[in-house]
């Protein structure tokens, strides 16, 4: 007499789909060759928005960090993708080298991450999006906007990068700079025009906008994108303050720096996102004995948290999980800093220059209308052994 079989018990399909949701987008990713069902859910608004809430409640964050190489002109400025399992140390998992940036000084220069996409850009006129998770890239288009007749040459600088949730959305915002060469009986002279360009994910194209009259200074990470706003340090008639740009109504406005007790002569400030709310890290130029200031702003600032004196530092770099802080010290190095224990962790991982950055961000699905990494020649290579 044969055995009876046991009849095969299926999960409903919104319980695996709950399931899978929480899972790394690496495991996703090898999940879309099991069933073209399973395929086809993972690019859904509705399975990529619930993936993207579970990390965010999971506090599932990843660490790239820019660093310098030094050795080849051509090949600069690379990314790190380190490890964030616990036990090894921030290791480094894989490097990573853009090729379409290969030739910039400087570059790229990281914004973001928003939604778990960076915008990558060279300070000139290249730029694209990038989503590490899904290692989509994305190159942008060249601008259509019309400059004024007779412009000698045009540079391009302080972008921003967001998100317009009313639209579902991503832009960039860029300041664009037009020199005019004149001849002049005291010689060659230069005069400048000034315009302000926005991209747009869903149009694939660029628009002019209009110019807040003021100009942005700094480069990331001095600037920061928060919940649908971007932020740059400027300054209007002798006055430091802080330029911002709304994603969804395209409109500039001004508020005023943290009330320190100082000036950005003596003190840096850096702009960032605090739990949803807009930061200032703000710490002394001089020394390698240095503290920290945290301000928050919500509906004015505040100090929200101070550091006393932590030795061999030269600033700050990013928070990290449970407020911890990363460093980098007098000597380059990459540390954490825990301000309840005051402990400093070094991961011995260097840096030539000081010029490191660290991007904490959230893995997404969010597709970005690009092309693979491997299309675009990105090379990842692992790390031997974990070398840093």
């Amino acid at each position: 007499m044969q055995g009876l079989s046991k009849p095969r018990s299926e999960l409903p399909e919104m319980l695996v789909l709950e399931i899978l949701s929480k899972l790394p987008v690496k495991s996703l990713t090898h999940f879309r060759c099991v069933c073209k069902p399973w395929s086809s859910s993972f690019q859904t608004p509705h399975f990529i928005t619930k993936h993207r809430h579970n990390n965010l409640k999971s506090n599932n964050l990843n660490v790239l960090f820019k660093r310098f190489n030094g050795n080849t002109r051509g090949d600069l400025y690379y990314f790190s993708q380190l490890s964030t399992v616990k036990g090894q140390n921030f290791s480094i998992e894989d490097n990573i080298h853009l090729p379409f940036f290969e030739i910039c000084w400087y570059a790229p220069v990281a914004d973001g991450p928003c939604n778990g996409i960076l915008c990558l850009d060279d300070g000139h006129d290249k730029a694209a999006l990038w989503n590490p998770s899904t290692r989509e890239f994305k190159i942008l288009p060249q601008s259509s906007v019309q400059r004024p007749p007779l412009v000698d040459s045009t540079t391009f600088r302080s972008l921003g990068f967001g998100y317009d949730s009313q639209t579902d959305n991503y832009k960039v915002v860029r300041f664009v700079v037009n020199y005019f060469e004149e001849d002049s009986d005291a010689g060659l002279m230069f005069d400048q025009n000034d315009q302000v360009e926005l991209y747009s994910l869903k149009s694939d194209s660029w628009k002019e906008i209009s110019h807040p009259r003021v100009v942005p200074g700094d480069s990331p990470p001095f600037n920061s994108y928060v919940n649908g706003f971007y932020y740059w340090q400027t300054i209007r008639n002798c006055d430091f303050l802080i330029l911002s740009f709304d994603m969804v109504n395209e409109k500039f406005s001004t508020l005023p720096l943290p009330q320190f007790g100082g000036t950005l002569a003596q003190y840096y400030l850096h702009l960032l996102d605090f739990n949803g709310f807009l930061g200032a890290i703000i710490y002394p130029r001089e020394g390698t004995d240095k503290y920290f200031d945290l301000w928050v702003m919500n509906r004015s600032w505040s100090k929200t948290l101070s550091i006393e004196s932590v030795p061999g530092v030269e600033r700050p770099l990013g928070f990290w999980k449970n407020g911890e802080l990363f460093l980098e010290s007098s000597d380059h190095e990459l540390v954490l800093f825990n301000p309840c224990t005051r402990q400093l962790k070094n991961f011995g991982i260097h840096d030539d220059r000081e010029t490191m950055q660290t991007i904490g961000y959230v893995e997404s699905l969010i597709p970005i209308n690009g092309r693979s990494e491997h299309e675009e020649r990105i090379i990842r290579r692992p790390a031997v052994g974990g070398s840093n």
